[in-house]
């Protein structure tokens, strides 16, 4: 069994280091046959080939998803001000964006399944980047807000679509290289397109003034993406070869400890606004200008990505226990960017960003090492799907208490993320006296 890793029972398997404990024996060495050396470096070459293989892997979806984002959160970080083009209220923007998220999440619990299931990953992954990214240029035939919010939802039906599979190839390159050290380079690769895409929106906004223009340029993007994705598939049509095996590990079951996690990860999404409500609340406050809503997005996926890179290799050393800090951080974005004046609105979308890192990265890096290989893509479906609905009722919420008391928001949005620590705080018990079990009963 590979370093860093152990057997945990019949329902799961546990990456130690990912779950922030150290644990090292060291192999008996056989030095009787002379051939021993030699199968040890062919041994030793063969697993670096294979973590090279796993790295290319990783950055060539990243770069997929570099693409992805540079498309379609170009168009999202103007959904707010392009629905209130249409007379759209605060309550519709909320109402039409969460129920994007809860559709582009819970259709996760479906696709994530069906890949299990039949094991077509790159088939399904394939059907939602195409769904997802043709939605955003057809924005720009939009005349009213309900056809603008018939797109918004078929783009997170799309993304629902592809997202489990896709992690699940991921996390096979991730338990080669490290969970954290994985989801985090993609989701970097993943964030700088998400600053790329608005500031190239905000530039032809300053340049046309017309929303129209920015979404049909979005075009060049979205058409490099769809091709990347089918030189992945061509270049890496089995990534789950790439998966360290630990045994014949079968599932019966998902483990408590996923239940514990997925109910706090949950609060965190009821709390945490999407940025259309905040685009929203900057066009309506006039704290920030219209031609700069772009840039505070761009800044917050900027931090975003930066710090994903750094937050994956931490998360392979600490495990479960930086989320409690990062959490109890990131809920300071509320009373910046709805408080604050031009400069703290920046502030607050900078650690908007921090947290939407947590979120992308090394929160659903957890997922993988709690559950075995063949249940990564249902768990992943069932985590994002709950993950959610949370998002929705909590998106809902906000803005029906934005519409009537934008204190009463803020006191919401700070008050459910930290409720979330107690459950990461049992969480990060829970793993560690399942893991101190193991390790004794291996001594």
């Amino acid at each position: 069994m590979p370093y860093g890793q152990v057997r945990a029972n019949s329902n799961t398997q546990i990456g130690v280091s990912s779950l922030g404990l150290s644990v090292q024996k060291c192999p008996r060495v056989n030095v009787s046959h002379s051939g021993c050396s030699e199968a040890s470096k062919d041994l030793l070459l063969l697993r670096a080939l294979k973590r090279k293989t796993a790295l290319r892997f990783v950055l060539l979806i990243g770069v997929v998803s570099f693409f992805a984002d540079f498309t379609y959160e170009g168009a999202r970080s103007v959904y707010g001000p392009f629905l209130a083009g249409f007379a759209a209220s605060a309550t519709v923007v909320s109402v039409v964006t969460g129920f994007g998220e809860l559709v582009g999440y819970g259709f996760r619990l479906v696709s994530g399944r069906w890949a299990d299931r039949t094991g077509h990953f790159w088939a399904i992954a394939i059907f939602g980047y195409f769904v997802q990214l043709l939605a955003v240029p057809a924005l720009a035939l939009a005349s009213n807000w309900p056809t603008a919010a018939a797109l918004i939802v078929l783009e997170r039906f799309g993304k629902a679509m592809r997202n489990p599979p896709r992690d699940a190839m991921l996390s096979h390159a991730g338990s080669e290289i490290g969970f954290g050290r994985a989801f985090g380079v993609h989701e970097a690769l993943d964030q700088f397109g998400a600053l790329f895409g608005p500031l190239l929106v905000a530039a032809i906004l300053a340049w046309r003034g017309s929303y129209r223009w920015a979404f049909a340029a979005l075009l060049i993007p979205m058409a490099i993406c769809l091709s990347m994705v089918l030189i992945a598939y061509h270049i890496y049509p089995r990534p789950h070869d790439l998966e360290v095996k630990a045994g014949n590990v079968k599932s019966k079951g998902l483990p408590g400890v996923f239940w514990t996690y997925l109910a706090g990860a949950a609060l965190v999404a009821a709390g945490f606004a999407d940025f259309p409500l905040i685009a929203f609340h900057f066009n309506q406050a006039s704290s920030v200008p219209k031609d700069m809503i772009p840039v505070a997005y761009a800044i917050a996926m900027g931090v975003s990505g930066s710090g994903s890179l750094l937050l994956g290799r931490w998360f392979d050393r600490f495990g479960v226990a930086l989320i409690i800090p990062l959490t109890f951080i990131a809920a300071a974005f509320a009373p910046l960017v709805f408080l604050g004046g031009f400069r703290l609105a920046l502030l607050g979308a900078a650690v908007w960003g921090l947290g939407m890192g947590v979120h992308e990265s090394i929160i659903p890096a957890l997922v993988a090492p709690l559950v075995a290989p063949d249940r990564r893509a249902s768990a992943y479906g069932l985590f994002t799907a709950g993950y959610g609905i949370f998002w929705f009722i909590g998106s809902a919420i906000m803005g029906i208490l934005y519409d009537h008391s934008v204190a009463a928001m803020i006191i919401f949005c700070v008050a459910t993320q930290l409720a979330a620590l107690p459950l990461f705080f049992g969480v990060r018990l829970q793993t560690m006296n399942s893991l101190g079990d193991q390790v004794r009963h291996s001594g």
